[in-house]
């Protein structure tokens, strides 16, 4: 079962389908302010959603990480 904020977040990626968020982008969206560099909020939801979905972080196939992008 997803928390109300790992919903919240995989509706976003969801509702962005093929589009490369930022983290910047994200952060924002999510928290409601400037992302400051270190916050992991956001890299921890993903992590707990990809868990739940069972997509391998190693190779994911539902949510993928463009390094350097997003």
């Amino acid at each position: 079962m997803l928390t109300s904020h790992e919903f919240e977040l995989l509706w976003l990626l969801a509702s962005n389908a093929g589009q490369v968020l930022s983290r910047e982008h994200v952060h924002q969206h999510m928290i409601g302010r400037q992302y400051d560099g270190l916050d992991r909020t956001v890299d921890v939801r993903v992590s707990r959603i990809r868990k739940k979905l069972g997509d391998n972080s190693d190779k994911p196939f539902r949510i993928k990480t463009v390094w350097g992008q997003g």
